[in-house]
């Protein structure tokens, strides 16, 4: 299997298997996830290295701050998340969002977000059977949306090659590197 298209993996602390499997995607970028504000910044610092020595892209969730500090690739923008960052330089940054449906979609798009997950693509614990939106429903819903469109949720081996009949610029994973891989995607 052989994963050409832009990922995007949500990240918040390093590990070996981790590591390794990172290295399998030719064109991954990392969402560097908020973690507990009593840990120090160590562990942030290490991905932020990890990232830079590695030429990988990486985004901070919800923290503009910690963008700017890092020289970072950009933001994501969570679906709690309702500031206004359009007037951000936009060559500066770059915005990704995260939407459920048409209404978030569109406060996205007013944010400024060039590419906007769209999620539950397939089934994963976190949501109901019913809230999942599968691909009749996830192509219907982004149609006539004007940005880069990028399927998140319940992306495992066995539905990756669904993602071609998709609407989706890219792929994002939360937990696809859980346990250690017995697969190449190369």
């Amino acid at each position: 299997m052989n994963i050409r298209i832009k990922s995007y993996l949500f990240i918040d602390k390093l590990n070996e298997n981790l590591l390794n499997n990172i290295k399998i995607f030719n064109n991954i970028s990392l969402i560097l996830k908020p973690f507990d504000k009593n840990k120090s910044y160590i562990e942030l610092e290490k991905l932020v290295l990890f990232c830079k020595k590695n030429q990988i892209e990486f985004y901070f969730y919800d923290n503009i701050q910690l963008v700017t500090k890092y020289k970072a690739k950009g933001i994501f923008l969570s679906t709690i998340n309702v500031k206004a960052y359009k007037h951000i330089n936009e060559k500066r940054f770059s915005i990704i969002g995260q939407a459920h449906n048409q209404l978030e979609y569109f406060r996205k798009e007013s944010q400024g977000c060039k590419t906007i997950m769209l999620s539950p693509l397939f089934w994963n614990a976190k949501y109901k059977p019913n809230k999942i939106l599968g691909i009749i429903k996830f192509n219907l819903i982004s149609l006539n949306w004007r940005c880069n469109i990028c399927g998140l949720g319940g992306i495992n081996l066995n539905n990756l090659n669904k993602i071609k009949i998709t609407k989706s610029h890219s792929i994002a994973f939360k937990g696809f590197f859980k346990k250690k891989p017995t697969y190449n995607l190369m």
